[in-house]
Protein backbone atom coordinates (compact mmCIF):
# COMPACT_ATOMS: atom_id res chain seq x y z
CA UNK A 1 0.00 0.00 0.00
CA UNK A 2 1.23 3.47 -0.85
CA UNK A 3 2.15 5.78 1.99
CA UNK A 4 -0.31 8.69 2.46
CA UNK A 5 2.43 11.33 2.25
CA UNK A 6 3.58 9.99 -1.11
CA UNK A 7 0.05 10.15 -2.49
CA UNK A 8 -0.52 13.64 -1.10
CA UNK A 9 2.70 15.07 -2.47
CA UNK A 10 2.19 13.45 -5.85
CA UNK A 11 -1.44 14.44 -6.15
CA UNK A 12 -0.74 18.03 -5.15
CA UNK A 13 2.17 18.50 -7.51
CA UNK A 14 0.50 16.86 -10.47
CA UNK A 15 -2.84 18.64 -10.04
CA UNK A 16 -1.02 21.97 -9.92
CA UNK A 17 1.07 20.98 -12.92
CA UNK A 18 -1.94 19.89 -14.91
CA UNK A 19 -3.80 23.08 -14.08
CA UNK A 20 -0.91 25.14 -15.38
CA UNK A 21 -0.47 22.93 -18.42
CA UNK A 22 -4.13 22.63 -19.37
CA UNK A 23 -4.29 25.88 -21.31
CA UNK A 24 -1.10 25.06 -23.18
CA UNK A 25 -2.16 21.60 -24.26
CA UNK A 26 -5.85 22.23 -24.85
CA UNK A 27 -5.29 23.43 -28.42
CA UNK A 28 -2.70 20.80 -29.31
CA UNK A 29 -3.86 18.46 -32.05
CA UNK A 30 -2.74 14.83 -32.24
CA UNK A 31 0.81 14.67 -33.55
CA UNK A 32 0.39 11.04 -34.45
CA UNK A 33 -2.29 11.99 -36.97
CA UNK A 34 0.22 14.23 -38.70
CA UNK A 35 2.85 11.54 -38.41
CA UNK A 36 0.49 9.20 -40.22
CA UNK A 37 -0.04 11.82 -42.93
CA UNK A 38 3.67 12.24 -43.45
CA UNK A 39 4.05 8.49 -43.88
CA UNK A 40 1.19 8.42 -46.35
CA UNK A 41 2.83 11.10 -48.45
CA UNK A 42 6.10 9.23 -48.24
CA UNK A 43 4.75 5.70 -48.85
CA UNK A 44 1.47 6.55 -50.68
CA UNK A 45 -0.38 4.63 -48.01
CA UNK A 46 -3.37 5.10 -45.69
CA UNK A 47 -5.35 8.30 -45.37
CA UNK A 48 -5.02 10.44 -42.28
CA UNK A 49 -7.42 10.02 -39.39
CA UNK A 50 -7.90 11.54 -36.02
CA UNK A 51 -8.76 15.02 -34.90
CA UNK A 52 -8.46 17.60 -32.20
CA UNK A 53 -12.06 17.93 -31.05
CA UNK A 54 -12.47 17.53 -27.31
CA UNK A 55 -15.08 15.10 -26.13
CA UNK A 56 -17.56 17.28 -24.19
CA UNK A 57 -18.48 14.33 -21.97
CA UNK A 58 -14.90 13.78 -20.83
CA UNK A 59 -13.82 14.87 -17.35
CA UNK A 60 -12.53 18.42 -17.23
CA UNK A 61 -9.63 17.49 -14.98
CA UNK A 62 -7.69 14.21 -14.88
CA UNK A 63 -6.81 12.16 -11.85
CA UNK A 64 -3.28 12.77 -10.59
CA UNK A 65 -0.50 10.45 -11.72
CA UNK A 66 0.13 8.17 -8.77
CA UNK A 67 3.39 6.93 -7.35
CA UNK A 68 4.30 3.32 -6.88
CA UNK A 69 6.21 1.77 -4.04
CA UNK A 70 9.82 0.81 -4.69
CA UNK A 71 10.14 -1.13 -7.95
CA UNK A 72 11.94 -4.40 -7.38
CA UNK A 73 14.39 -6.29 -9.54
CA UNK A 74 11.48 -8.28 -10.92
CA UNK A 75 11.41 -5.70 -13.73
CA UNK A 76 14.22 -7.61 -15.40
CA UNK A 77 11.84 -10.53 -15.94
CA UNK A 78 8.77 -8.45 -16.76
CA UNK A 79 8.79 -9.71 -20.35
CA UNK A 80 7.99 -13.30 -19.39
CA UNK A 81 4.55 -14.78 -19.52
CA UNK A 82 3.09 -14.79 -15.96
CA UNK A 83 3.41 -18.42 -14.78
CA UNK A 84 0.94 -18.19 -11.90
CA UNK A 85 -0.13 -14.69 -10.94
CA UNK A 86 -3.28 -15.78 -9.12
CA UNK A 87 -6.91 -14.89 -9.61
CA UNK A 88 -6.16 -11.35 -10.73
CA UNK A 89 -4.11 -12.62 -13.64
CA UNK A 90 -6.79 -15.11 -14.60
CA UNK A 91 -9.31 -12.27 -14.66
CA UNK A 92 -7.02 -10.18 -16.85
CA UNK A 93 -6.55 -13.07 -19.26
CA UNK A 94 -10.32 -13.39 -19.57
CA UNK A 95 -10.69 -9.67 -20.10
CA UNK A 96 -7.77 -8.94 -22.36
CA UNK A 97 -7.44 -12.15 -24.36
CA UNK A 98 -10.56 -11.69 -26.53
CA UNK A 99 -9.85 -7.96 -26.95
CA UNK A 100 -6.30 -8.64 -28.12
CA UNK A 101 -7.68 -11.09 -30.68
CA UNK A 102 -9.59 -8.28 -32.41
CA UNK A 103 -8.78 -8.45 -36.16
CA UNK A 104 -8.43 -4.65 -36.11
CA UNK A 105 -5.07 -5.20 -34.38
CA UNK A 106 -3.60 -6.91 -37.43
CA UNK A 107 -1.44 -10.00 -37.55
CA UNK A 108 1.38 -9.08 -35.15
CA UNK A 109 0.41 -8.32 -31.56
CA UNK A 110 2.13 -8.10 -28.21
CA UNK A 111 1.02 -7.08 -24.75
CA UNK A 112 2.43 -6.55 -21.29
CA UNK A 113 0.67 -5.57 -18.07
CA UNK A 114 2.66 -5.40 -14.85
CA UNK A 115 2.20 -4.28 -11.28
CA UNK A 116 4.37 -1.16 -11.19
CA UNK A 117 5.09 -1.65 -7.47
CA UNK A 118 6.50 -5.15 -7.64
CA UNK A 119 7.30 -5.60 -11.33
CA UNK A 120 5.08 -8.71 -11.31
CA UNK A 121 3.87 -9.68 -14.76
CA UNK A 122 0.07 -9.82 -14.63
CA UNK A 123 -0.59 -10.42 -18.32
CA UNK A 124 1.64 -10.99 -21.28
CA UNK A 125 1.55 -12.07 -24.89
CA UNK A 126 4.82 -12.03 -26.85
CA UNK A 127 5.78 -9.36 -24.31
CA UNK A 128 9.51 -9.71 -24.93
CA UNK A 129 9.27 -9.62 -28.72
CA UNK A 130 10.73 -6.42 -30.22
CA UNK A 131 8.27 -4.62 -32.48
CA UNK A 132 8.09 -1.27 -34.26
CA UNK A 133 6.88 1.10 -31.52
CA UNK A 134 6.15 4.27 -33.53
CA UNK A 135 5.87 7.22 -31.11
CA UNK A 136 5.76 5.08 -27.98
CA UNK A 137 9.56 5.00 -28.35
CA UNK A 138 9.47 8.56 -27.00
CA UNK A 139 8.95 7.01 -23.55
CA UNK A 140 12.42 5.49 -23.88
CA UNK A 141 13.92 8.70 -25.29
CA UNK A 142 12.53 10.81 -22.45
CA UNK A 143 13.52 8.38 -19.70
CA UNK A 144 17.08 8.21 -21.03
CA UNK A 145 17.39 12.01 -21.21
CA UNK A 146 16.04 12.49 -17.68
CA UNK A 147 18.34 9.80 -16.32
CA UNK A 148 21.42 11.19 -18.08
CA UNK A 149 20.83 14.91 -17.51
CA UNK A 150 18.35 15.34 -14.67
CA UNK A 151 14.95 17.09 -14.73
CA UNK A 152 16.42 20.55 -14.02
CA UNK A 153 18.79 20.57 -17.00
CA UNK A 154 18.32 23.51 -19.39
CA UNK A 155 19.62 23.82 -22.93
CA UNK A 156 21.54 27.01 -23.70
CA UNK A 157 21.65 29.05 -26.90
CA UNK A 158 24.49 31.57 -26.85
CA UNK A 159 26.08 34.45 -28.71
CA UNK A 160 29.84 34.76 -28.72
CA UNK A 161 31.94 37.74 -29.78
CA UNK A 162 35.53 38.38 -30.74
CA UNK A 163 37.53 40.70 -28.47
CA UNK A 164 36.90 43.70 -30.72
CA UNK A 165 33.19 42.91 -31.02
CA UNK A 166 33.31 43.01 -34.81
CA UNK A 167 32.39 39.36 -35.34
CA UNK A 168 29.63 37.58 -33.43
CA UNK A 169 28.32 34.03 -33.65
CA UNK A 170 24.88 32.67 -32.79
CA UNK A 171 25.67 29.23 -31.35
CA UNK A 172 23.02 26.51 -31.34
CA UNK A 173 22.87 24.31 -28.27
CA UNK A 174 20.12 22.00 -29.48
CA UNK A 175 17.06 23.73 -28.01
CA UNK A 176 14.18 22.65 -30.25
CA UNK A 177 11.84 24.96 -28.30
CA UNK A 178 13.76 28.18 -28.95
CA UNK A 179 11.31 30.80 -30.22
CA UNK A 180 11.36 34.46 -31.21
CA UNK A 181 11.02 35.53 -27.61
CA UNK A 182 14.26 33.73 -26.87
CA UNK A 183 15.93 35.35 -29.87
CA UNK A 184 14.71 38.76 -28.72
CA UNK A 185 16.26 38.21 -25.30
CA UNK A 186 19.53 37.26 -26.96
CA UNK A 187 19.36 40.34 -29.21
CA UNK A 188 18.73 42.63 -26.21
CA UNK A 189 21.79 41.36 -24.34
CA UNK A 190 23.99 41.22 -27.43
CA UNK A 191 23.14 44.74 -28.56
CA UNK A 192 23.76 46.06 -25.05
CA UNK A 193 27.18 44.39 -24.89
CA UNK A 194 28.15 45.71 -28.31
CA UNK A 195 26.99 49.25 -27.63
CA UNK A 196 29.09 49.24 -24.45
CA UNK A 197 32.08 48.72 -26.75
CA UNK A 198 30.92 51.31 -29.22
CA UNK A 199 30.19 48.68 -31.90
CA UNK A 200 27.21 49.23 -34.19
CA UNK A 201 28.17 47.05 -37.16
CA UNK A 202 29.11 43.35 -37.05
CA UNK A 203 29.73 40.25 -39.10
CA UNK A 204 27.26 37.56 -38.05
CA UNK A 205 27.82 33.81 -38.20
CA UNK A 206 25.70 30.91 -36.94
CA UNK A 207 27.18 27.72 -35.53
CA UNK A 208 25.42 24.34 -35.76
CA UNK A 209 28.51 22.21 -35.21
CA UNK A 210 27.19 20.62 -32.01
CA UNK A 211 25.34 18.02 -34.11
CA UNK A 212 26.92 15.67 -36.62
CA UNK A 213 25.68 13.25 -39.26
CA UNK A 214 22.68 13.64 -41.50
CA UNK A 215 20.30 16.53 -40.98
CA UNK A 216 17.22 15.07 -42.65
CA UNK A 217 15.26 12.37 -40.89
CA UNK A 218 15.33 9.11 -42.89
CA UNK A 219 11.59 9.41 -43.49
CA UNK A 220 12.38 12.45 -45.66
CA UNK A 221 11.10 16.04 -45.57
CA UNK A 222 7.61 16.26 -44.10
CA UNK A 223 5.40 18.52 -42.05
CA UNK A 224 6.04 16.74 -38.75
CA UNK A 225 9.74 17.30 -38.23
CA UNK A 226 12.26 19.95 -39.22
CA UNK A 227 15.80 19.10 -40.29
CA UNK A 228 17.54 17.95 -37.12
CA UNK A 229 19.99 20.78 -36.44
CA UNK A 230 21.38 22.36 -33.28
CA UNK A 231 19.84 25.77 -34.03
CA UNK A 232 16.27 26.57 -34.98
CA UNK A 233 13.52 28.95 -34.00
CA UNK A 234 9.85 28.03 -33.77
CA UNK A 235 10.83 24.53 -34.91
CA UNK A 236 11.46 25.81 -38.41
CA UNK A 237 7.73 26.30 -38.99
CA UNK A 238 6.73 28.32 -42.02
CA UNK A 239 3.34 29.14 -40.46
CA UNK A 240 2.35 30.78 -37.19
CA UNK A 241 1.29 27.43 -35.70
CA UNK A 242 2.89 26.30 -32.45
CA UNK A 243 2.09 22.59 -32.60
CA UNK A 244 0.93 19.90 -34.99
CA UNK A 245 1.94 19.40 -38.62
CA UNK A 246 3.15 22.44 -40.57
CA UNK A 247 5.42 23.12 -43.54
CA UNK A 248 9.04 23.30 -42.37
CA UNK A 249 12.07 25.27 -43.51
CA UNK A 250 14.87 23.45 -45.28
CA UNK A 251 17.37 25.65 -43.43
CA UNK A 252 15.98 26.42 -39.97
CA UNK A 253 19.39 27.49 -38.63
CA UNK A 254 19.91 30.07 -41.36
CA UNK A 255 16.36 31.33 -40.90
CA UNK A 256 16.92 31.75 -37.15
CA UNK A 257 20.13 33.68 -37.80
CA UNK A 258 18.37 36.00 -40.25
CA UNK A 259 15.62 36.68 -37.70
CA UNK A 260 18.33 37.39 -35.13
CA UNK A 261 20.05 39.80 -37.55
CA UNK A 262 16.78 41.69 -37.97
CA UNK A 263 16.33 41.92 -34.22
CA UNK A 264 19.84 43.31 -33.84
CA UNK A 265 19.12 45.88 -36.53
CA UNK A 266 16.02 46.97 -34.63
CA UNK A 267 18.33 47.58 -31.67
CA UNK A 268 20.82 49.69 -33.58
CA UNK A 269 23.34 47.02 -34.57
CA UNK A 270 23.67 46.36 -38.31
CA UNK A 271 25.25 43.33 -39.96
CA UNK A 272 27.77 43.68 -42.78
CA UNK A 273 26.09 40.95 -44.87
CA UNK A 274 23.66 38.09 -44.62
CA UNK A 275 24.63 35.68 -41.83
CA UNK A 276 26.77 32.72 -42.86
CA UNK A 277 27.42 29.35 -41.26
CA UNK A 278 30.64 29.09 -39.29
CA UNK A 279 32.19 28.38 -35.91
CA UNK A 280 33.10 31.04 -33.39
CA UNK A 281 36.63 32.40 -34.00
CA UNK A 282 39.26 31.41 -31.46
CA UNK A 283 39.31 33.65 -28.44
CA UNK A 284 35.60 34.51 -28.70
CA UNK A 285 33.71 34.93 -25.45
CA UNK A 286 30.03 34.56 -24.64
CA UNK A 287 28.18 37.88 -24.49
CA UNK A 288 24.59 36.61 -24.34
CA UNK A 289 22.81 33.44 -23.35
CA UNK A 290 19.24 32.17 -23.17
CA UNK A 291 17.98 28.90 -21.75
CA UNK A 292 15.19 26.47 -22.53
CA UNK A 293 12.59 25.52 -19.97
CA UNK A 294 13.77 22.74 -17.60
CA UNK A 295 14.12 19.30 -19.13
CA UNK A 296 11.12 18.11 -17.11
CA UNK A 297 8.93 20.61 -18.98
CA UNK A 298 10.37 19.61 -22.35
CA UNK A 299 9.70 15.94 -21.61
CA UNK A 300 6.09 16.59 -20.67
CA UNK A 301 5.50 18.66 -23.80
CA UNK A 302 7.16 16.06 -26.03
CA UNK A 303 5.02 13.25 -24.64
CA UNK A 304 1.72 15.10 -24.46
CA UNK A 305 1.96 16.50 -27.98
CA UNK A 306 4.14 13.71 -29.42
CA UNK A 307 6.60 16.40 -30.49
CA UNK A 308 9.14 14.91 -32.86
CA UNK A 309 11.51 17.90 -32.87
CA UNK A 310 11.88 17.90 -29.10
CA UNK A 311 12.31 14.12 -29.07
CA UNK A 312 15.19 14.21 -31.54
CA UNK A 313 16.75 17.11 -29.64
CA UNK A 314 16.65 15.26 -26.32
CA UNK A 315 18.05 12.10 -27.87
CA UNK A 316 21.06 14.15 -28.97
CA UNK A 317 21.36 15.80 -25.56
CA UNK A 318 21.64 12.27 -24.16
CA UNK A 319 24.35 11.50 -26.72
CA UNK A 320 26.31 14.60 -25.72
CA UNK A 321 26.09 13.64 -22.05
CA UNK A 322 27.41 10.18 -22.95
CA UNK A 323 30.20 11.69 -25.10
CA UNK A 324 28.75 10.07 -28.19
CA UNK A 325 28.41 11.90 -31.52
CA UNK A 326 25.23 13.97 -31.56
CA UNK A 327 23.85 12.07 -34.55
CA UNK A 328 21.06 9.57 -35.12
CA UNK A 329 23.53 6.73 -34.57
CA UNK A 330 25.23 8.25 -31.54
CA UNK A 331 21.91 9.11 -29.94
CA UNK A 332 20.65 5.57 -30.44
CA UNK A 333 23.68 4.11 -28.70
CA UNK A 334 23.43 6.61 -25.86
CA UNK A 335 19.73 5.98 -25.24
CA UNK A 336 20.23 2.21 -25.22
CA UNK A 337 23.19 2.48 -22.86
CA UNK A 338 21.32 4.75 -20.45
CA UNK A 339 18.36 2.39 -20.29
CA UNK A 340 20.70 -0.50 -19.64
CA UNK A 341 22.14 1.43 -16.68
CA UNK A 342 18.60 1.64 -15.31
CA UNK A 343 18.43 -2.15 -15.30
CA UNK A 344 15.78 -2.37 -18.01
CA UNK A 345 15.22 -5.29 -20.43
CA UNK A 346 16.83 -3.83 -23.57
CA UNK A 347 17.62 -7.12 -25.34
CA UNK A 348 16.67 -6.78 -28.99
CA UNK A 349 15.88 -3.07 -28.70
CA UNK A 350 17.03 -0.64 -31.38
CA UNK A 351 16.77 3.13 -31.26
CA UNK A 352 17.15 4.30 -34.84
CA UNK A 353 15.78 7.72 -33.89
CA UNK A 354 14.35 9.49 -30.87
CA UNK A 355 10.89 10.25 -32.22
CA UNK A 356 9.55 6.94 -33.52
CA UNK A 357 9.18 8.08 -37.11
CA UNK A 358 11.73 5.46 -38.17
CA UNK A 359 10.35 1.97 -38.74
CA UNK A 360 13.73 0.52 -37.81
CA UNK A 361 13.05 1.33 -34.14
CA UNK A 362 12.41 -1.85 -32.18
CA UNK A 363 11.29 -2.19 -28.56
CA UNK A 364 9.27 -4.78 -26.68
CA UNK A 365 6.06 -4.29 -24.74
CA UNK A 366 7.99 -5.51 -21.70
CA UNK A 367 10.55 -2.74 -22.07
CA UNK A 368 7.81 -0.10 -22.27
CA UNK A 369 6.07 -1.32 -19.11
CA UNK A 370 9.40 -1.60 -17.29
CA UNK A 371 10.19 1.99 -18.26
CA UNK A 372 6.85 3.18 -16.91
CA UNK A 373 7.37 1.29 -13.67
CA UNK A 374 10.80 2.84 -13.24
CA UNK A 375 9.25 6.27 -13.73
CA UNK A 376 6.72 5.48 -10.97
CA UNK A 377 9.39 4.42 -8.49
CA UNK A 378 9.73 6.94 -5.62
CA UNK A 379 13.44 6.14 -5.65
CA UNK A 380 13.62 7.60 -9.18
CA UNK A 381 11.92 11.00 -8.85
CA UNK A 382 13.97 12.35 -11.76
CA UNK A 383 11.96 10.10 -14.09
CA UNK A 384 8.52 11.22 -12.90
CA UNK A 385 7.90 13.59 -15.88
CA UNK A 386 7.58 10.46 -18.03
CA UNK A 387 4.32 9.78 -16.18
CA UNK A 388 3.06 13.33 -15.75
CA UNK A 389 3.64 13.99 -19.45
CA UNK A 390 1.48 11.09 -20.65
CA UNK A 391 -1.69 12.27 -22.42
CA UNK A 392 -4.91 11.72 -20.46
CA UNK A 393 -7.67 9.79 -22.21
CA UNK A 394 -10.34 12.10 -23.55
CA UNK A 395 -8.60 15.15 -22.10
CA UNK A 396 -5.43 16.32 -23.85
CA UNK A 397 -2.72 15.74 -26.40
CA UNK A 398 -2.90 12.72 -28.68
CA UNK A 399 -5.67 11.15 -26.59
CA UNK A 400 -7.89 14.20 -26.58
CA UNK A 401 -10.36 12.88 -29.16
CA UNK A 402 -10.20 9.22 -28.15
CA UNK A 403 -12.01 6.94 -25.66
CA UNK A 404 -15.49 8.21 -26.48
CA UNK A 405 -16.57 4.56 -26.93
CA UNK A 406 -14.13 2.87 -24.57
CA UNK A 407 -16.18 2.60 -21.42
CA UNK A 408 -14.61 4.02 -18.27
CA UNK A 409 -11.19 4.84 -19.72
CA UNK A 410 -11.73 8.57 -20.31
CA UNK A 411 -9.98 10.66 -17.69
CA UNK A 412 -8.41 7.61 -16.02
CA UNK A 413 -6.06 6.11 -18.58
CA UNK A 414 -2.77 7.94 -19.15
CA UNK A 415 -0.90 6.70 -22.19
CA UNK A 416 1.49 7.49 -25.02
CA UNK A 417 0.17 6.74 -28.46
CA UNK A 418 2.13 5.35 -31.38
CA UNK A 419 0.93 5.44 -34.96
CA UNK A 420 2.51 4.76 -38.32
CA UNK A 421 0.88 3.23 -41.37
CA UNK A 422 0.11 -0.34 -40.31
CA UNK A 423 1.53 0.20 -36.81
CA UNK A 424 -0.47 1.11 -33.72
CA UNK A 425 0.62 1.08 -30.08
CA UNK A 426 -0.46 2.37 -26.69
CA UNK A 427 1.57 2.35 -23.48
CA UNK A 428 0.70 3.94 -20.16
CA UNK A 429 -0.65 3.57 -16.64
CA UNK A 430 -3.90 3.06 -14.78
CA UNK A 431 -4.93 2.29 -11.19
CA UNK A 432 -6.92 -0.93 -10.93
CA UNK A 433 -9.76 -1.92 -8.57
CA UNK A 434 -7.27 -3.13 -5.95
CA UNK A 435 -5.53 0.25 -5.90
CA UNK A 436 -2.47 -1.02 -7.74
CA UNK A 437 -0.69 1.13 -10.27
CA UNK A 438 -0.54 -0.93 -13.44
CA UNK A 439 1.79 -0.25 -16.34
CA UNK A 440 0.59 -1.55 -19.70
CA UNK A 441 1.77 -1.70 -23.29
CA UNK A 442 -0.18 -2.98 -26.27
CA UNK A 443 1.53 -3.12 -29.67
CA UNK A 444 0.11 -4.09 -33.05
CA UNK A 445 1.61 -4.48 -36.51
CA UNK A 446 0.11 -4.89 -39.98
CA UNK A 447 -3.06 -3.22 -38.79
CA UNK A 448 -5.63 -2.81 -41.58
CA UNK A 449 -6.87 0.67 -40.60
CA UNK A 450 -5.71 3.18 -37.98
CA UNK A 451 -9.14 4.18 -36.69
CA UNK A 452 -10.32 0.68 -35.83
CA UNK A 453 -6.91 -0.23 -34.38
CA UNK A 454 -7.00 2.78 -32.09
CA UNK A 455 -10.45 1.86 -30.83
CA UNK A 456 -9.28 -1.68 -30.11
CA UNK A 457 -6.28 -0.35 -28.15
CA UNK A 458 -8.53 2.03 -26.22
CA UNK A 459 -10.80 -0.85 -25.25
CA UNK A 460 -7.82 -2.93 -24.08
CA UNK A 461 -6.58 -0.21 -21.77
CA UNK A 462 -10.08 0.68 -20.57
CA UNK A 463 -10.55 -2.96 -19.55
CA UNK A 464 -7.93 -2.36 -16.83
CA UNK A 465 -10.01 0.39 -15.24
CA UNK A 466 -12.08 -0.71 -12.22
Amino acid sequence: MLRPKVWQLTAGSVVIGMALAAAAVAAAGPWDSGQRRAEREWAVAQSRTGGAHHDPAAPRTPAPAPSAAGVLSALSTAGSEPPNAGTASVDLTKKLGPLLDDPALGTARSASVIDATTGEALYGKAAGTPMTPASTVKIATMAAALSALGPDHRIATTVSSTADGRRITLVGGGDATLDRAGLRALADDTARALRDRGVTKVELRYDTSLYSGRREHPIGPNDNIAPVVALMADQGRLTTSRSGPAPRSGNPAGDAARVFAGLLRDRGVRTTAAPVSGKSPKGSKTVARTYSRPLSDLVERALTESDNDIAESLARQTAIAAREPASFEGAGRAVGAELKKLGLPVAGARFADGSGLNRQDKVSAALLTALLARAADPARPELRPVLTGLPVAGFNGTLRSRYADAGPGAGLVRAKTGTLTGVNALAGTVVDARGRLLAFAFMAGSTPAPGSAQKALDQLSAALVP
